[in-house]
């Protein structure tokens, strides 16, 4: 057994060779892939976070002493509800934007009283995959995503509505 033959000589580097480039391909595929689930995730935790203050919102109002629903002026009001005898939690923790890191959050009014909020967005202009809320808004970046507080009779409405009973399966 001696040196290997004229013509077989090269064939191991250019296979190892093909070997890195389809791995390096294959890495770069799942790496994409990873990205936009990532994404995919950030984007539900912004849905989930919004809705859950939007929710919270809607409660703080629910629980006014006064006959006007009243509005939160910041999130900590949502945390901790002073306004009666016994102190409510209506939001379980600041939440942070999971675009920006930070419980930064733009309150936006939508009453006369400019000083209180009634909806929540986000501060990044972050392009999302998504084109539509769950409301069929139209939206293209993070900031663009509104959660808005349902006033208060109409959540109340929506809790007492009778629910249709379904059929059970054979």
């Amino acid at each position: 057994m001696g040196a290997p033959a004229r013509s077989q000589r090269g064939f191991t580097y250019l296979f190892v060779l093909f070997l890195v480039v389809m791995t390096s391909a294959g890495l770069a595929a799942l790496g994409r892939a990873w990205s936009q689930q990532a994404e995919r995730e950030r984007e539900r935790e912004l849905q989930f976070r919004g809705e859950a203050i939007a929710r919270a919102i809607t409660r703080y109002q629910q629980a006014s002493p006064n006959q006007a629903a009243d509005l939160p002026r910041s999130l900590d009001d949502l945390l901790e509800d002073r306004r009666g005898p016994v102190t409510l939690r209506h939001l379980r923790q600041r939440y942070a934007d999971p675009f920006t890191g930070r419980a930064d959050w733009e309150l936006v009014s939508q009453s006369p009283d400019l000083t209180r909020f009634s909806a929540v967005r986000s501060r990044s202009d972050h392009a999302l995959l998504r084109e539509w809320t769950p409301q069929a808004q139209a939206i293209s970046k993070a900031s663009d995503w509104l959660f808005v507080a349902p006033p208060p009779d109409a959540a109340a409405q929506a809790a007492s509505a009778p629910v249709a009973a379904s059929t059970p399966r054979r």
